[in-house]
């Protein structure tokens, strides 16, 4: 079992064929988004048919994740044209400017550890009213619906044609103001001018695995007002790659390009695993701010669950506010206690490296393990699965003189199975923590070290000696566990 993931596991067998290298990330605290005001006068090649195509990963839920919008109008008509995730977390397609089309899944999207990819098409020709909205998930068209309304026959799109522009990873109400930010990851984002297609222009199912996987999209006709944007420029996110629709970048950055995609998803901390949601989750899941409300002990874990192979994670302190109860390491455990005194760290299920200097076994702690850390300090944790041990290492320096920690030591209701894990303890601050699986680093590097297999981006390397034998450790990625997990 190299591998449990909730739900649908997406993109974890496209280890081969067409390879997707880049997404960019959207974080709603830092009001992300994509704007396209150049295309508000300019005619479309149709204002009755489009179809966009994106992979995204969302990293929160119960909030609305928006996918695409149209600018509002500046005056107070309350017009909106947009597709994102609500806060029940299904799909939803809004257009209100004529007669109103509003189609709603059923079904919901709640996995936080894979891509999702999602198909849009309009086609208001169409004679049959349910073949003018189709809302398709990784190759599968949504026939299940909540809410199932549809605009009249060759009724216009009305939003693509009053000068209005096209916005990306957030909404738009009246008079202009901005919500429902995206949180997550989104690559290959396509959107073809009056065009009406479906799943076989942008993916095709694995024979092997019966999975969804991307195809090369580069060679369609995307339309006068169609784009597609990879996000390969990190300096220029928003270049469309098909043509010149370039986007207009709003507080994205740099780091903000990830390799975390859907031909090779990458770990990050699971919000489905978060303490009485202590914690908050920022920065596509890498980054957790803790609620000082609550002197209790929080916990995380990720989302990638490892019974084989050798796995490396960098996490940084960003600021422990005086808590004297960071750790980091892994855990046998689903689900993590509510309990303070069964917090990561103190349960018989983990082990972990404290701020203090500490070994936490199977929650009995000892002084003699290594150096204390504070913030600023990136601490590596590298997991050996094939022989059961543990290592640590703070700011590239091995603890323990390089003798690792046995894992069998501590209990695992799991049979074998592991995961990263942080424990922190509130007091009277607010602990914050950045975690580094490889695919997005949340905090700036100077070293740009890869695995041997150039997956990842750390500051230290990934190999090893532990125990005096050479090791190498690798990201956690899907690439990675089609080969080592």
């Amino acid at each position: 079992m190299p591998l449990i993931l909730p739900g649908n596991v997406g993109s974890a067998t496209a280890a081969t064929g067409f390879n997707v290298a880049n997404s960019c990330r959207f974080n709603s605290g830092s009001s992300d988004f994509l704007g396209a005001n150049q295309f508000s006068n300019t005619a479309f090649d149709s204002t009755k048919k489009f179809t966009l195509s994106v992979w995204v990963k969302k990293t929160s839920n119960g909030v609305d994740n928006s996918i695409f919008g149209v600018e509002s109008d500046v005056g107070s008509d309350g017009k909106t044209t947009q597709f994102y995730f609500d806060t029940s977390d299904q799909l939803r397609f809004y257009d209100n400017f004529n007669n109103v089309s509003d189609v709603k899944t059923n079904r919901v999207f709640r996995d936080n550890s894979a891509f999702y990819n999602i198909i849009l098409a309009v086609d208001y020709t169409q004679s049959t009213n349910s073949n003018r909205v189709k809302i398709i998930v990784n190759g599968e068209q949504e026939t299940s619906l909540a809410t199932s309304t549809y605009a009249n026959q060759n009724d216009n799109i009305t939003a693509l044609q009053q000068n209005r522009g096209i916005i990306l990873g957030v909404n738009e109400n009246t008079g202009g103001t901005k919500y429902g930010y995206f949180n997550g990851y989104m690559s290959e984002f396509v959107f073809l001018d009056g065009i009406a297609a479906d799943q076989t222009s942008f993916g095709e199912v694995d024979s092997d695995s019966g999975i969804f996987k991307p195809i090369d999209v580069s060679g369609l006709t995307f339309g006068t007002n169609g784009f597609y944007l990879d996000f390969e420029d990190s300096s220029a996110l928003g270049n469309d790659a098909a043509g010149s629709n370039n986007f207009t970048v709003n507080n994205l950055t740099a780091i903000d390009q990830s390799t975390d995609t859907c031909t090779n998803n990458f770990a990050t901390l699971n919000p489905l695993d978060n303490v009485v949601s202590q914690a908050v989750f920022t920065e596509g899941n890498l980054k957790s701010t803790m609620n000082n409300s609550n002197s209790q002990g929080v916990g995380s874990t990720g989302t990638f669950w490892v019974s084989s192979g050798k796995w490396y994670v960098e996490a940084k302190l960003i600021n422990n506010a005086g808590d004297n109860g960071s750790a980091f390491g892994v855990t046998g455990k689903v689900g993590l206690s509510t309990a303070s005194a069964d917090r990561v760290g103190n349960s018989a299920d983990a082990i972990t490296y404290t701020d203090t200097g500490q070994k936490a076994i199977a929650g009995s702690y000892t002084n003699s393990y290594g150096s204390s850390f504070t913030n600023g300090d990136i601490i590596g944790i590298y997991i050996d699965l094939d022989n059961l041990k543990i290592y640590f290492a703070k700011n590239g320096s091995l603890q323990n003189s390089g003798t690792g920690l046995t894992l069998n030591a501590i209990a695992n209701t799991l049979n074998g199975v592991y995961t990263f894990s942080v424990g922190m303890n509130a007091g009277t601050g607010t602990p914050v923590f950045e975690i580094n699986f490889g695919g997005t680093q949340t905090y700036s590097i100077s070293s740009a070290v890869t695995d041997d297999n150039g997956y990842g981006n750390f500051e230290y390397s990934p190999n090893i000696t532990g125990d005096s034998v050479a090791k190498k450790f690798y990201s956690m990625c899907t690439k990675n566990l089609a080969e080592y997990g």
